[in-house]
């Protein structure tokens, strides 16, 4: 039987409703690593925007104490806990600039800037958000929301650290051991195509929950128009010449297989591209975007993303976004 938590114990975590009834809805979880990949899931795939910009507004300003009256108590604390580091190295100078900054923040975008604080200097969080106040509002919500994610693993950590103190059965764990595990498997999870983790080959480890959705995934972003991008044709096809690996600057034409076709809907998410498959089969995948029937006056006719899938990787998720302008585009590998 795993533990069980209610909605104010998720609303600690995250301050969307929606994202807490979902995780009750999808609890007990046996370890907070269980927890962890239904939160992920739940967050990038069932919250909707509205959801995103209640869980931002939870937050205090970077460097100003949470709320009283805030609807979870344990929030505020988390919240101020993650926050000392960051005020213990500020100056009466630098609380004042960071101040000035997440007011000029807030007026562009229309939220609190959001970052994951714990152990970060008021200077290093200074220089973070005069970056990333020059992104478009559409890069700069999706970043926000990558954060918010960082900060609810860290919190689900300590949720399933504080139920561990409680239950004499058990033996406590350290509270930074399991918030440095939390940070090393985010790590892994966003830098995986990197860094992946040796695995047995075809033995499943422990920890993977089953699938809730397919392997592969990706969604659209309009940044000229700040939306999402609605009807946009998307391909996924594997290569299949075991003879020869495509190579930059040849063209091929019967190596790749299609698995899959479908098209972005108002949320700029594709449908299934392939089907539910628990382990994936290690290769060289592409993913085709028909960026010019979206948009005839656009720089892009088409893109292509190709990417290769180790052995070592076969049972991560692969999410591939891609933020779209007319005359240009970004990706990278989501969670």
């Amino acid at each position: 039987m795993g533990s069980v938590f209610d909605e104010k114990d998720f609303l600690a975590c995250c301050g969307s409703t929606k994202f807490a009834k979902e995780m009750v809805a999808a609890g007990p979880f046996s370890t907070h690593q269980d927890a962890i990949h239904a939160a992920r899931n739940i967050w990038f795939n069932k919250v909707d925007v509205n959801g995103w910009l209640e869980a931002f507004a939870a937050h205090p300003q970077i460097g100003q104490a949470p709320s009283r009256d805030h609807k979870s108590p344990t929030f505020s604390q988390w919240s101020k806990g993650e926050q000392s580091t960051a005020l213990s190295t500020a100056t009466e100078l630098t609380l004042q600039e960071l101040l000035e900054w997440n007011a000029r923040y807030r007026e562009k975008f229309g939220f609190v800037f959001l970052i994951c604080a714990s152990g970060r200097s008021t200077p290093e969080i200074l220089a973070e958000l005069k970056i990333r106040y020059q992104n478009r509002p559409i890069i700069e919500f999706e970043i926000a929301a990558q954060e918010q994610m960082k900060i609810t693993e860290l919190r689900l950590s300590k949720l399933f650290s504080d139920k561990a103190d409680t239950a004499p059965a058990v033996k406590p764990l350290s509270t930074t051991n399991i918030a440095t595990k939390a940070e090393e498997d985010r790590v892994n999870i966003i830098g995986a195509h990197l860094t992946a983790a040796t695995r047995a080959a075809g033995a499943k480890p422990a920890h993977i929950p089953i699938r809730t959705r397919p392997p592969i995934t990706t969604h659209v972003l309009d940044t000229s128009r700040g939306c999402p991008a609605n009807g946009i044709e998307v391909r996924l096809e594997m290569w299949k010449d075991n003879q020869a690996r495509p190579q930059f600057g040849e063209t091929y034409i019967d190596g790749w297989i299609l698995l899959g076709s479908s098209a972005t809907d108002k949320d700029g998410r594709s449908g299934q591209l392939m089907n539910m498959v628990e382990a994936l089969v290690p290769g060289i995948y592409r993913i085709s975007f028909n960026t010019g029937k979206y948009n005839p006056d656009g720089f892009f006719p088409y893109v292509s993303i190709v990417f290769e899938i180790k052995e070592s990787q076969k049972w991560d998720h692969f999410h591939v976004p891609l933020l779209l302008s007319p005359f240009s585009l970004s990706t990278y590998r989501g969670s």
